[in-house]
């Protein structure tokens, strides 16, 4: 095939059966549409492009930055959509969770601006959120930036209501499939793709996937994240179930090495929460003779997130675990061993405790820098991830009080430093927004 831009190649991705020998469902064929076969290597290409057309065609003069709130693939696609055009492009995010992620955007020559946020999501009802300030300057008449606006541009929908769902009904020979399962970013490409499919068969059943509360998916929102996307409309789904990271990576080893995919761990989600969500109705067909048909998208590719599966999985590239993993913990494990304090005991502990508990502040530096508890020293939780690697980071004797945003991450981090062997570390329930509701106590840098 020949193209006279590489913005052609985007879309009219393969969809590939699975081999069922590798899922075990005896009567439901399993698809997979392979987005990260774009030109920019993931399901992002086509909104991207979809949202940016019409202002790169509006900036024909090269002057002018696009931007958008992303940390990921839709950064990547519009970083080199806008260099293309001779434009600048800026990435606004509460922080780059993926190291290679952000590497390669000051590769393309994106400008990374990293404010303070509470979600790792825009929350436009939030109006203390910087996040919140930053969107509503660009949505601004105004406003000098060319803003994509991936969380509310009907156009990110349109992308795959045009070309996504359309191609999967092409390529299944002018059938629906009885299931679509999507996993649940933006909202983007479920919602597009759901509206192609129930046009041509509403009886097509949508399963919307999210991270489990307080876990980290690349690329997916939890369940409390992902009410505060614009596109995001319960009504799209039949379902919502949560993965954890732990089925991600699952699936992703799965599709890499039984099926040739080099899926990142969104595409490994889509396919674990596929075949687990799928295996009941599996069973019921059994003896009867019918034949079902079942299509998951698989967003991206493994290279970009070497560093995520390192950290939680690093027998998987050879290295032997040292020390504990926050992330390896069951949720189980975390209710059995974590101990949590309120904030009334907690304010408490920390101006009259004797010994007063080191007060450990788990939040990007920029929100530290807005708001903290006073005396509190910031460990961001990757980095304090990677200390639990290496053993005990605190003497048994010093008491620990660890805080996060709002409780989640502190809580998991008090259950691996306990079964560790600290006798005194706790989590700060409701993390710093309970801590700010209640009326205690905060500082500025």
């Amino acid at each position: 095939m020949r193209y006279d831009s590489i913005t052609e190649a985007i879309g009219n991705t393969p969809l590939v059966r699975i081999d069922p020998a590798v899922h075990g469902l005896r009567n439901i064929d399993l698809y997979a549409k392979l987005e990260m076969l774009n030109p920019f290597g993931s399901v992002k290409d086509r909104p991207a492009w979809h949202m940016a057309r019409p202002l790169l065609e509006g900036a024909a003069d090269g002057d002018g930055t696009v931007v958008e709130l992303s940390s990921g693939n839709t950064a990547k696609a519009l970083a080199l959509l806008a260099g293309m055009h001779g434009l600048k492009f800026k990435s606004v995010t509460n922080r780059m969770r993926v190291p290679e992620i952000k590497d390669l955007l000051l590769l393309l020559g994106a400008e990374i601006e990293e404010l303070p946020g509470r979600s790792e999501c825009l929350d436009p009802t939030d109006t203390d959120d910087p996040l919140t300030h930053f969107h509503q300057a660009l949505s601004d008449p105004g406003s000098t930036y060319l803003h994509t606006d991936q969380y509310f541009n009907p156009r990110n929908v349109e992308a795959h209501a045009a070309g996504t769902g359309p191609e999967i009904v092409k390529d299944l020979d002018g059938k629906v499939p009885d299931w679509f399962i999507a996993c649940v970013g933006t909202a983007g490409s479920s919602t597009g793709v759901a509206r192609a499919l129930r046009e041509h068969d509403p009886r097509v059943r949508v399963l919307g996937l999210v991270a489990h509360k307080s876990d980290f998916i690349p690329g997916i929102r939890t369940i409390d994240e992902v009410h505060q996307v614009g596109l995001f409309d319960p009504a799209t789904y039949d379902t919502i179930e949560s993965v954890t990271s732990h089925e991600a990576l699952d699936g992703m080893i799965t599709l890499i090495r039984r099926c040739g995919l080099l899926s990142g761990p969104t595409g490994g989600a889509a396919y674990q929460g596929a075949v687990r969500h799928l295996r009941q109705a599996d069973a019921e067909l059994e003896d009867t003779g019918q034949r079902r048909t079942a299509v998951f998208i698989v967003c991206d590719r493994a290279e970009s997130y070497l560093s995520y599966v390192r950290q939680r999985r690093p027998e998987l590239l050879g290295r032997a675990g040292r020390g504990h993993s926050a992330s390896a913990l069951t949720d189980a494990e975390v209710r059995e061993s974590a101990r949590v304090i309120g904030v009334d005991e907690a304010l408490r502990w920390t101006t009259t405790g004797e010994p007063r508990p080191l007060v450990v502040d788990l939040r990007s530096p920029h929100a530290y820098a807005a708001l903290h508890i006073e005396g509190s020293v910031n460990i961001v939780d990757e980095l304090f991830e990677d200390l639990l690697r290496g053993g005990l980071p605190f003497s048994k004797r010093t008491p620990v009080l660890l805080a996060c945003p709002v409780g989640e991450k502190s809580l998991r981090y008090a259950a691996a430093l306990t079964r560790m062997g600290h006798p005194d570390i706790r989590s700060l329930e409701g993390g710093i927004v309970g801590w700010r509701d209640a009326g205690a106590p905060l500082v500025r840098e």
